[in-house]
This record gives C-alpha cells, structure tokens and sequence, in this order.
C-alpha cells in the first residue's frame, strides 16, 4: 500500500502532500475534498453504478437472511442485564477512533471526507462513550450495542464480506487492587455469553502478560460462574492489541479481553477496560 501511495503522490505537484496533510485545516481540506467528490460524482453513469453495485465488496448485499439475524438481536437484547446500558451507535465515528487507542492501521479503515470514519468496531466507540460516563461521575459503567461495521481489509473466510453485525460489551471501571476490579468485570461478560450460548459457550482466556488476574480466575471467576473457563495457552492471536489477557467466545465466533482504551481517553492509569463480542451472523448460522 505504501509504495502505491507514494506511486500517486507522484503525479502532483511538489509540495501537494504538506499542503494536503498540512497546510489546510480540517475545514479547509473538507471543502476541497468535497469539491472534488461532487465533481467526480457528476461524471458516474447509470451503467458504471450498476457495475460498481455488482463488483465492489464494500456495497454487495450480505447474504444473512435478515429475518433470522433480527431473531438474533432480540435474544441477544433480552438476555442482557439491566446494568448494561444500550447504546445507539452511529454510523461514522471521529476519524482515528481505532487507529488512535489500538494498534490499528488506518488503512483498514474506510475514512470519509468530512473528518470522520465509517463505523469499523463499535468496542471503540462504547470506550469513549464509557469515557465520557466515566468522567461525568458515574462509578462504573456497563454499556452494549448492536451494530453493522465496515472494514477495508480483504477477508478469505467464506460468506465472510466487508460489511458485517457485530453485538459488543464494554465494561469500565476504577483499579480496586489485586484484580478484584477485572474479575468483577469478567463474571459481568462471560455470564452473558454463557447465557447466549449455553453449552456452545467454549468461553477461554489467554494471558498474554503475567498478573493477578490468574489467582483472581481461581478463586474468584470460575467460582462464581459454575461453568468451564479453560485456559488457551496456544493462543497468538491479538497479543498486542489486548492489554494482558484475551478472552474466547462461542469457539470463534466471538472474542475480547482487556484494553487500556478508557485509561488512555481519561489519562488515567487506574481505570479498567473490559470488551467482548459476538459476530451476529456467524451466531446464526450456528443456530440454524
């Protein structure tokens, strides 16, 4: 991607990049990008957007029968605990909501022009909404939301397409020591995804970094939830993007674990990030 980048770069003017990237603000660049925009959606035919519809991954339908996936949502909403907070998440999040908390390439992302990004992970919009509650007071806080996002990646998975539903958690609260805070958080989560899934649940963790949490685990945990919470000590995956331990759900169709995403927004070193979520779709298919 890179060299492609600097391949088009190329053909402007000297000093178009700094201009662009530098020169202008938000405002500014927004204009000219939309000039820009409205003038080469002058130029597109009905022929050419037929063609777009059939051929661009970003647009094609998904092939989720919808009936059975808002079956899925209501079951979803009706087993969750009252202490959750639903959330109505929008479309578009401020430009950089992922690449900005989480080791997150910017090109995975469909940004728009007018300084903001086509939703891509709705863990990271329910962190900074858990931000704000946080420093609004609130002591702790449990949201949840159920959203279609958009990533740019390629993906190789079968019926698998650009765009997809995702039904997420995010917990957040202050350090109480010892991990009692992350425990607390975890029993919250794995609960609901044991009540979800039943005996489908396969709810696993990984610790991707030595703490507490594993003595926390032991004699607080798996007491507390009644139902097996296996360690994966194979795992790789995502061991840079969760912050000490990873969490699996439904055997692959869901995953989480905790994040310095509400420290970082707040400043604070204290605070304490839980996410985890389901992909809708593939929850369906399962139960079909």
């Amino acid at each position: 991607m890179g060299e492609v980048s600097e391949r088009f770069w190329a053909k402007l003017p000297d000093g178009s990049r700094d201009a662009l990237v530098n020169g202008l603000s938000q405002s500014e660049l927004q204009s000219v990008l939309l000039d820009v925009t409205r003038e080469r959606a002058a130029k597109v035919k009905p022929a050419r957007l037929l063609e777009r519809w059939k051929q661009d991954r970003f647009v094609r339908p998904s092939t989720v029968d919808p009936r059975e996936l808002v079956k899925t949502q209501q079951r979803l909403w009706e087993l969750l605990p009252e202490k959750f907070a639903g959330v109505q998440l929008s479309p578009l999040a401020p430009l950089g909501t992922c690449s900005a908390v989480a080791p997150i390439n910017q090109h995975q992302i469909v940004s728009t022009i007018r300084g903001t990004e086509v939703a891509s992970d709705p863990t990271n919009e329910l962190a900074i909404e858990a931000a704000v509650r946080r420093r609004a007071g609130q002591d702790r806080v449990h949201l949840a939301a159920c959203q279609r996002v958009v990533r740019a990646q390629p993906f190789d998975t079968p019926g698998f397409s650009a765009h997809f539903e995702l039904f997420v958690l995010v917990s957040s609260a202050r350090d109480t020591g010892s991990c009692r805070t992350e425990a607390e958080l975890l029993i919250d989560h794995l609960g609901f995804w044991h009540a979800v899934l039943g005996d489908k649940a396969g709810l696993t963790f990984t610790a991707f970094k030595e703490s507490a949490l594993r003595d926390r685990i032991e004699d607080t945990v798996r007491p507390a939830l009644g139902v097996p919470f296996t360690e994966d000590t194979e795992r790789t995956k995502s061991a840079t993007y969760y912050a000490g331990t990873g969490l699996g759900i439904g055997n692959g169709i869901g995953d989480g674990g905790f994040t310095t995403w509400t420290a970082d927004l707040l400043g604070d070193a204290k605070e304490r990030c839980l996410t985890s979520c389901i992909a809708t779709e593939f929850l369906t298919a399962s139960e079909a």
